[in-house]
């Protein structure tokens, strides 16, 4: 009977420490879950900003050109042109 004792014991010891083993893993991963929902939220800022970034940027290219730049001319006359468009075809809608 002692025999029977010492492997139910043994057998308990083993699923107490497996138990503590699953507690701290399952720690880990809702660590690792909050770990990844941050650096998911600081990319998504980081991506944002890279395009305001880039809007600001040609902006800037614009203005520069403006300016009197020879850097980004052809640009900015396509940009004013697409504009003309635009104000065009508003007045066309209006004048209907």
């Amino acid at each position: 009977m002692s025999v029977i004792a010492e492997i139910i014991d043994t057998l308990e010891n083993k699923v107490e420490k497996l138990i503590l083993k699953i507690k701290r893993l399952d720690q880990n991963t809702q660590e690792l879950k909050i770990e990844l929902t941050k650096s998911a939220t600081i990319i998504q800022t980081q991506a944002n900003e890279i395009e305001a970034l880039k809007s600001q940027y040609e902006t800037l290219k614009i203005a520069n050109s403006l300016l009197g730049s020879d850097d980004n001319k052809r640009e900015t006359k396509l940009k004013i042109n697409s504009l003309i468009r635009e104000i065009d075809y508003c007045i066309a809608q209006l004048s209907d």
